[in-house]
């Protein structure tokens, strides 16, 4: 008993950490609830949340997998245990960027810019807060509240990328990848498909690397795949990078989210 105690009390430490770098997009469904400290006005009018998921089309060949790689980076800087496998094994991936993470990373935006052929650089918001358009809370971060605020992270996240050098994106995806269904039907709008996924790959980075290999490496025909590209002092950056080689080693085919059709739920690429 004082073992799970103890294991319990550190799983909180750890991820109220996280949260207050404000890092995870994507964190497993088992610790994602509203904290007791929310007040009960706040928890009755909470929205209604769907985390949507996106398949790609399969390449239905025995043997050969087709999945997309999908990293979010948040905020914090740039992983070069992933960014050096992808570049060194040549793996394409889509990479969501925030304009806080792009002030931060010139280097490693300059090597996305320097293989186009391996990078595409979508959006994923200006300030890293949820595309809920209601205030709540989720995971412990902020929405943006309002249909104002939601248009404003959206926007401010793809004026910082043109800002950059970076092509317009045609993709979203918001921080914790949680929205609610008029926040989609404003982002739809505005033009923008939303990249949902369907394997969660770090927990949002906060998964051990045995685990995260695993995960990564049950990655079948037609998934998307999500994890973080900007935690490297995080022990999941190890797991993606091993699954990476390995999946690599089974003839696995990459691609990223331009180059093939896809199909979102909760009308999210309709």
């Amino acid at each position: 008993m004082n073992r799970i105690l103890f294991a319990s009390a550190f799983l909180v430490v750890s991820i109220s950490a996280a949260f207050a770098d404000g890092i995870p997009s994507a964190v497993p469904t088992a610790i994602g609830r509203v904290p007791a400290a929310v007040s009960p006005a706040l928890k009755a009018s909470a929205p209604k949340l769907v985390e949507p998921h996106l398949h790609i089309a399969r390449s239905n060949l025995v043997g050969h997998a087709r999945i997309a790689l999908t990293f979010d980076a948040c905020m914090g800087q740039a992983d070069e245990r992933i960014l050096s496998t992808l570049v060194r094994e040549r793996i394409p991936a889509t990479i969501f960027v925030t304009a806080r993470w792009l002030k931060r990373n010139p280097a490693a935006l300059a090597v996305f810019l320097q293989n186009p052929d391996l990078f595409e650089l979508e959006n994923h918001g200006q300030n890293h807060v949820p595309a809920v358009d209601t205030p709540t809370l989720v995971y412990g971060i902020a929405s943006a509240g309002s249909p104002q605020a939601v248009r404003q992270e959206v926007e401010g996240g793809a004026a910082a990328m043109v800002a950059a050098g970076i092509p317009a994106p045609h993709w979203f995806r918001g921080s914790t990848a949680k929205y609610n269904l008029s926040a989609i039907g404003a982002i739809r709008a505005m033009g923008y498909r939303i990249a949902g996924y369907s394997v969660n790959g770090d927990g949002g980075s906060l998964l051990g690397a045995v685990i995260t290999e695993k995960r990564i490496a049950s990655a079948r025909d037609g998934d998307v795949v999500i994890s973080h590209i900007n935690q490297p002092t995080h022990a999941a950056g190890e797991g993606v990078a091993k699954a990476l080689v390995d999946l690599k080693a089974k003839g696995t085919e990459f691609v990223r989210l331009e180059d093939v059709e896809d199909t979102g739920d909760d009308k999210t690429t309709e």
